[in-house]
Order: structure tokens, then sequence, then C-alpha cells
């Protein structure tokens, strides 16, 4: 690891997986994970290339149940390039001597590079010198560039290059037993001497695919049709010394891909006028260079190099060109399978730092939740409710896609799957739909498309409240907060919890920002919106009066997770670590067990504590005024202390949160929490599932913890407001953002000391709002600012 590279030493198959997984390249359109292209898929690798919003449907058999279930398609397989010795056996590193063996990730160019020196006896050596990219300039371009070079011997070198389209979804071990076989229709052919093409379709989504690869090495090739896939072939004489050279240019396009007629001859003619490697590169680099502008982040040691990896696998999931698309969020990035490719809340985690920086990829995002509102509005009648129930898990078209069964590894079992009831993503939406215009200033989006989901999702919380006599509150029945621990009170006879604190108090946060926005809408669009939504006087009334008595649970003088958590049993958590080591998925250890985490105290990941994270300490306390509770400063150091002492960490996530929030309320334990999310996937802390994608929001959400949590940046009423965290561990940094209409606004953090240079424009100048001051910085201006302890 190096300030601009990652790299791996020796070839380790047990290590496979997870080297492909964080060698992914992408570029926003598509992503390949870093497999070796000679490697097939098989228990060791797995290459697989995944294209934003590309979904299939298929009904499987499991345990003499039907069960449905959409992913994200492994489409056909663009990598596919072999070689021997001329009629020999196909060389690769599990069937070969390896000598050497290097991958490197250059971040900073967006290559992967390989070199691998194979042994084939009597002082034979084959050296092979591979440089890979996803285009980011041309999203639907990527090209692989192959040199071998001969020692000690010469003569034939075979090489094989091909599109396979033989390919399924196989990447996630325990869903296996699901049909993963997504394509068919699959057809190959030639368009000229050097380039091969091959088409296909989803089985029942019918997105047709398109796919053609060009090949250049000085000689002719040999096309060979071997439905499902398209082969080329080449003889090469090897001399010892002299490198000889491969180059594969590949385009790719579907069906879904705007002003195109058709994904085949679309990709076809874009191969066919792509130029060559070298220029290829330049073009590349020359995007890259641009992102990095864009996204600076300057931080020192082995922190700031984990966090430039995460914001190279941000920049490659979501890039300017997902602006164009319609897709949202997939929590496992374009990385692998794992999660079949779902949007969930983490989102939540991304676009908090995407819109400082990309607000354009933000909007995108926001706008694949509004085009499906109508979805989540459908779904909220089929329970009885009035406004917007949007899916735990989402995909191609706003369905809930949440699985009805998942698999307990430790037992065996196939249980049912209740984390449907987290309504609270609904909440996480509207806030980053005020977060983006806050951050952007777009008054449009707030006052068209923001505005509608907003008041939709506000409708469904004041219709989900009812009314308790004698409480003398609202109360939300029914539901799971983000600690999938707890879906049911022990022994129930259906899942769900009542009053879960983080989705009360989010929802009467939902509820104030809605009628704040109501009332700041020009009264023409004001008009307009109840008018289309039937928004009346009296359900106004009602939002107020539930924004104001939503019930939030005490026990023992903290929050409480959820009505009754403080009448659970405490686990010996010393005692099962004793037993298990890692207890991160508690919940699969005591179901092993024939016992079940409904019964105890213990948390998967944040969930009360979920709303320091989202909330600064003034507007928390000012939530809890609205609602006629007073939450003291020592009311919330006692409730992190209870929540932290009972949390097992079973998600990427928790780490990150914990990590912020204590950086605020019990600093001097703050950076072990960082560095568990800096460390999540670098170190596959969840043990296997780095290798199944990356977890993104964890990745972009450490990204945050600097942009926000330590310098404790807001953007509201049209100030940057900041108050910085000072961590010894990470005293110096800076970063670049995009604040309205400024680009580049520089910040920089040196040990007490905060500076902030606006650069030049014509734009007005940003008010920026410090604990007891305020300055005013005009375009061009440079703000040195000193901090109190």
């Amino acid at each position: 690891m190096t300030g601009w590279t990652w790299e791996y030493e020796g070839y380790e198959p047990a290590d496979a997986r997870l080297r492909e997984a964080l060698c992914t390249l992408g570029n926003g359109y598509f992503a390949t994970r870093g497999a070796l292209p000679e490697c097939a898929a098989d228990e060791v690798h797995y290459p697989g290339t995944y294209v934003a919003g590309c979904y299939n449907r298929l009904t499987s058999e499991v345990s003499g149940r039907r069960v449905e279930n959409e992913d994200m398609v492994n489409v056909p397989n663009w990598l596919p390039l072999r070689f021997r010795l001329a009629g020999g056996t196909w060389l690769t590193p599990d069937t070969a001597a390896v000598l050497d063996h290097r991958e490197v990730l250059r971040l900073s160019a967006g290559l992967m590079e390989r070199l691998t020196r194979f042994g084939l006896g009597e002082g034979r050596v084959l050296t092979v010198r591979q440089q890979r990219l996803v285009h980011m300039a041309d999203p639907h371009l990527a090209a692989l560039r192959t040199e071998f070079t001969a020692e000690g011997f010469s003569g034939r070198l075979d090489v094989e290059a091909a599109l396979d389209a033989s390919v399924s979804n196989a990447g996630v071990p325990r869903y296996r037993e699901l049909d993963g076989h997504h394509l068919t229709h699959v057809h190959t052919g030639t368009s000229d001497r050097d380039t091969v093409w091959l088409r296909c379709r989803t089985r029942t989504s019918d997105i047709r695919i398109g796919m053609a690869a060009r090949l250049g090495a000085g000689v002719p090739a040999t096309i060979a049709h071997e439905e499902p896939r398209a082969v080329q072939r080449l003889g090469l004489d090897l001399v010892p010394g002299r490198a000889v050279t491969v180059d594969k240019i590949v385009a790719l396009h579907t069906s879904r891909d705007p002003a195109i007629s058709d994904p085949l001859f679309a990709a076809v003619e874009r191969v066919t006028r792509a130029p060559g490697f070298d220029e290829l590169l330049e073009s590349h680099l020359t995007a890259w260079d641009q992102l990095w502008r864009r996204a600076d982040l300057e931080v020192d040691g082995q922190a700031g190099r984990i966090l430039r990896l995460h914001l190279f696998h941000v920049l490659q999931t979501l890039s300017p060109h997902t602006a164009d698309l319609d897709v949202g969020v997939p929590a496992r990035g374009l990385h692998g399978e794992a999660y079949r490719g779902h949007i969930f809340w983490d989102e939540l985690f991304v676009l908090p730092y995407l819109n400082l920086h990309f607000p354009e990829v933000s909007r995108a995002l926001l706008r694949y939740r509004h085009r499906r509102l109508e979805q989540a509005c459908t779904a909220a009648r089929a329970v009885g409710r009035r406004g917007a129930m949007y899916p735990w898990q989402s995909g191609s078209d706003g369905r809930e896609e949440t699985q009805q069964l998942h698999l307990n590894p430790h037992s065996g079992r196939w249980l049912p799957d209740h984390s449907r009831l987290q309504h609270h993503v609904g909440s996480a939406i509207a806030y980053n739909v005020w977060q983006y215009c806050e951050a952007s200033g777009d008054a449009e989006f707030r006052h068209t498309k923001g505005a509608e989901m907003l008041l939709q999702i506000a409708r469904f919380w004041a219709d989900s409240a009812v009314y308790d006599d004698r409480l003398g509150r609202h109360r939300i029945r029914g539901v799971v907060g983000p600690d999938e621990y707890h879906d049911a009170y022990p022994g129930a006879a259906r899942p769900g919890l009542d009053d879960n604190a983080y989705t009360n108090v989010t929802a009467a946060w939902v509820l104030a920002r809605t009628l704040e926005l109501l009332e700041s809408l020009p009264e023409p669009r004001r008009r307009e919106l109840v008018e289309r939504t039937g928004l009346d006087g009296g359900e106004l009334e009602q939002w107020e009066d539930v924004s104001r008595s939503l019930h939030v649970p005490f026990h023992e003088g903290v929050i409480s997770q959820f009505e009754g958590y403080g009448e659970l049993a405490e686990l010996d958590w010393d005692g099962y670590r004793k037993r298990y080591d890692d207890i991160r998925r508690l919940d699969r250890i005591l179901e092993a067990e024939g016992d079940t985490v409904n019964r105890y105290r213990a948390s998967k990941q944040a969930d009360v504590l979920m709303l320091g994270y989202l909330f600064g300490p003034a507007e928390l306390q000012g939530l809890f005024r609205r609602l006629g509770l007073r939450l003291e400063e020592e009311t919330w150091r006692r409730t992190v202390d209870h929540y932290l002492q009972r949390t097992s960490h079973g998600s990427t996530l928790s780490g990150l949160v914990h990590g912020w929030v204590l950086a605020r309320a019990r600093r001097a334990e703050a950076w072990e929490f960082c560095l568990e999310a800096l460390r999540g996937d670098v170190a596959d802390v969840q043990g296997g599932t780095t290798g199944e994608g990356i977890h993104l929001g964890a990745m972009a959400g450490t990204l945050d913890l600097v942009q926000r949590g330590l310098t404790g940046l807001e953007t509201r009423d049209g100030a940057l407001w900041l108050d910085p965290v000072p961590l010894p561990e990470l005293s110096s940094y800076g970063f670049a953002l995009r604040y309205q209409e400024h680009w580049g606004v520089r910040l920089r953090l040196e040990r007490g000391l905060l500076e902030i240079a606006v650069p030049s424009s014509d734009g007005s100048p940003i008010d920026v709002r410090l604990p007891g001051r305020a300055v005013c910085l005009q375009p061009g201006d440079t703000g040195r600012l000193v901090l109190g302890e």
C-alpha cells in the first residue's frame, strides 16, 4: 500500500476473491472484477461484470417453496484471454509453477497491472505483463493489453481471446440453491477480420446486451463461434527477451442505453471506431485526473491511503456517468453479487459525500427514488396506508425485493426474513432529499420532485401513527429498526416492534421538515402540489400534532431502542466471546443453538445511536424538545455507553457510526472505531464478505467521516456550519468541496488552525459559522481561523 497504489505480492488462492473485489475496475456504467483473464469461474476465482441497473427476476425452488428473486446480472465476460505453449496445457497460476506474481491497482490512473513469471521447466520462463482499464471517459469501453516475453527459450505461443456468455450468478455460496442463469438467446458473429461480437438478452426483464471485441497483435487471428462464446485465436512467435503484445478492446451496450437503436449495432460501431490502446489510455487518464481534482482528499498516513482506495471505489460505482442513468446506490457496489445488487438505505451514507463533490450524481440517485414514488404509494395502499412506503430492498422497478427467506450458514436452516419492516428507509430518502437541496441550492428539485417525495413520506408516517390514550402520545407499531437482530418480541406470533426510537424520531423530523418546506413553497407551486395530492388543512394539522407527540421510550435513564427493550435479558457477552471468538453475527450463532437474539439486549449495529450520526447535538436536542422531551448531554452519554457495551458490530456500518458518535461523546475511544470502519473491506473484517462485493456505504461513510464528521460540517440556512472535533490520531487533513455555485472550496485543518479558501468566481460570498463566531468569505478570499479546544 503506497499513496496511490494498492499492491499484492505473490499468488495466494485463498485471497483471490478478496483481491478480485478490491481490484475491480469500473466507470459508473459498468465494472469488472479484478480476476485474472486466463482464469475461469471456479472455487478460487470469480470473474464478473455488472452493468448498473441491469436486473433480472427468476423463481427458484427452495425448501419446498417457490422463491422469487431479482438479481443484478452477471453479464457476458469480456476478459477471457488464455495462453499456452503450442500443443501444451493452458497456463494459469493454479496449473503452472509461479516464480513471481504481482498485482498493482493504480488509483490515480484507474489501471490494474499484473506481472506473472511462469516457470515452464528446463530453465524456460514465460513473463506475462498486463494492463487493464474500464474507460472513464467513454463508459462503454474497456481494454486489456498483454505482453508476453520468453526467457531461455523460443517457440510458438497459442493465445485464445473470447467473449463468454456461459456465465451465471454464482458468486455467493449461500445463493447457489437459487437459479442464477439469467442470460438467454446467445448469438455470436464476426463484423471484421479482427472483430467479433456477442449478443444475448436477460430471461425475464428482456434487456438486450451487445458486446464486441477487437483484437490486435500484428498477426491475423482465426475466429470460431463456439456458442455461447465468440473466440479469436492467435499464434505468436516468441524470441527470448523480446515482448510480443496483444491488445483487446471491448465495447458494451444494453437496450437500456439512451441514444442508440440497437445495443449490438452500437457496440460494434463503438469498438470499430475506438482508437488504439495508447490513445484510449491517454483519454482515460485525463478523465481520472479530473475526477481526482473534484474529489481531492488529503489525509496523512495509512488512514489516508485507505481513504483514497475507498474514494476510488465510490467513484467507480457512482461517477458522473451515473448522472445519465436510472439507477440507485447498490449496497455492494458493482463489485459482486452479495445482496443481489439491491439498493437499501446505504445511500444515507453515500449521498452526503456526493452532495459536496458531484451533486449531479446525487440528483440522479434521488430521481431513481422519485421515479419509483408511484410504486411506493401503491405499496402503502396495499397495507392500508396513505403516502409512500418505500421498499427496504429495491431493484429495477421499485417493488419490495427483500427475500422471504435467508440462509443461516451456521445451522443450514432457511429462516423467514422480516427486514422488509424497516420502513425507516423512507426517512433516509427524505433526509437525503433535504441534505442534497441544502448543499446544492437546487431550488427547482426542492420545489418539485423533492417536495413530492417528502410529502408522501410524511403522509405515510402520519397515517402509520396511532394515538394511545394511556400514554397521551402517538405510536408507530410493527416495525424493525436499523438493528436487524430484533425483528419481533420474544415468543410473539407476528414480527415487528413498537416505537423504535430511531424510527419515531426520524419520522418526527420528516413531518417537521415537510411542514417547513410546504410553508416555504412559492404559492403557485404549493397550490399545484395541494391539488395533485389532495392535501388539506386537516391533514397538515395532523402532521403537526404527530410530529410533536410521537412516543420515544426510555429505560434506566437511557433512550430505549424500542418499547419493551428494557425488559429483555442481558447476554453473557464474555462467555460468547470465549466460545466463539468472532460474535459479529450473534444472531446466527444463537439461532444455531436453538435460541434467538430477540430475547436479549444485543444489537447488530447502531440503532438509537444513528440519531447522533444524522443530527448534530443541537438539532437532536431540538427534535426532542419538539417532542416535549428533554435530552440532556448526560442522558445522551449514558445512552451511548449503554449500547456501546451491547453491540456486536455485525455490519461494516457499525464502526463508522460509533466512531462518528464517539468523536463527540467519548473522544478517546473514537479512533478505535474509525479504524474498524477503515479496515472493514481491506482486512475483510466481516469474514469473507468483501470477496462478494465491497461495502459501498461504509467506504463512502469513512470519506464523510473526515468531510463532515470530524469537521462538524453542516449545510443549512444558507451557510456552512463548522464545529471541528480534534482527534489526536487525525489532526491534519484537507479536502476540496463544491458548495452551491462554488467549485473547489478548499478546507484544511492543521493542528488547531482551520483554513478555508474560496476560489475566484462571480458567485455570492459564503457565510461560514463556527461556535461563537461567523465570517463571510468573498470569492478569492482565504480565511484562517484559530480553533479552541
